[in-house]
């Protein structure tokens, strides 16, 4: 019994991962595609294909996300596993849907603390307040201000170029940025679906704590997130790409390589689960910025810092009702 819900856990946590990719495809490609630095089909290979790569590339953050709850074990805790990760997807839809560029992260810590506290499971909230709560705070500050400073630079250092050439040589760069960026979403993303089936392989008794992540459950979050990138997420890329602040490919640049340096100095230095989606979008902002604070559309801006601040309890609330909905009909303990 337990086995067949662990494995409908580590499917439904693939689903999760799938649809983080297609969500948060825009964030690897939208600058890019935006700027027409590269063709949309060119870009969403260049960001799977860097998706599936960056997945490897380490296991710290899976391993900040498996300590976020300490669920019950057996089925009673395989369940709560299960309701957050089906707040999480919940929220992913809801926002892709109205073209939000919300973040999967904090969906999915919001889906598993909610239903953790339905369950009465212990939430381990130092956690959850130095590898979550603050850097939701502190990254897109550091992004926007380094988005600006870095923008700044490029324009003083090519003050005196061609601008037709110099806007050439940036669609070339953007290249290698939107490869950086698309790399450090694997690295960032994937790492949470991995965290969340070792969770769920713990819980039901097939690895211990201490254990590695088995090769095989990387390979599949890797594997999962790429086809959702794949498939696109072009309701987000419109938002990220054009309805903040149109950009020019200088600009793209500097937005991505801001971002992508916020992403790996954030996995690899804090173990942090941060969000690709506020990095990326503050970046843009950051550089849009530097045209004239009236060119952001702070509109805009206002209703996906607002899908920010309802990501938590709303992931989490709806994680809580699966929990109980799960509850009443199994008659869990």
């Amino acid at each position: 019994m337990e086995l067949a819900i662990v494995i409908a856990v580590v499917v439904v946590a693939l689903v999760f991962d799938y649809t983080n990719g297609f969500h948060d495809a825009a964030n690897a490609i939208a600058t890019s595609v935006s700027t027409r630095a590269l063709t949309p089909r060119i870009a969403l290979l260049l960001a799977a294909v860097m998706n599936f790569v960056g997945a490897f590339l380490g296991q710290k953050v899976a391993h900040t996300v498996s300590d976020t709850i300490t669920p019950p074990s057996g089925a009673h805790g395989l369940t709560v596993v299960m309701a957050g990760l089906l707040g999480a997807i919940a929220w992913n839809l809801i926002t892709w849907y109205f073209g939000l560029p919300s973040s999967s992260s904090h969906a999915l810590i919001g889906g598993l603390a909610g239903s953790a506290i339905a369950a009465g499971a212990f939430v381990n909230w130092m956690t959850v307040l130095e590898k979550v709560v603050i850097p939701m705070f502190v990254s897109p500050v550091v992004a926007f201000t380094l988005g600006f400073g870095v923008m700044l630079a490029i324009m003083w250092i090519f003050r005196r170029a061609n601008p037709h050439k110099a806007q050439k040589g940036f669609r070339i760069a953007q290249t290698i940025s939107a490869a950086a960026m698309a790399l450090g979403h694997g690295l960032q993303d994937a790492q949470k679906t991995m965290g969340v089936i070792f969770l769920a392989l713990v819980t039901g008794g097939f690895l211990s704590e201490g254990d590695d992540l088995p090769f095989w459950v990387i390979a599949a979050a890797a594997t999962a997130i790429s086809l959702g990138t794949m498939s696109g997420g072009w309701r987000i890329m419109r938002t990220l790409g054009r309805r903040i602040i149109h950009l020019d490919p200088s600009r793209g640049f500097a937005a991505e390589s801001v971002a992508a340096s916020v992403l790996y100095t954030t996995a690899y230095v804090w173990e942090a689960p941060i969000s690709t989606t506020h990095t990326i979008t503050s970046s843009i902002m950051g550089v849009g910025a530097t045209k004239r604070f009236s060119a952001v559309r702070w509109g805009v801006a206002k209703s996906i810092v607002m899908a920010w601040v309802f990501t938590f309890p709303a992931a989490g609330s709806v994680a809580a009702l699966v929990y109980l909905l799960c509850h009443f009909v199994f008659q869990l303990p």
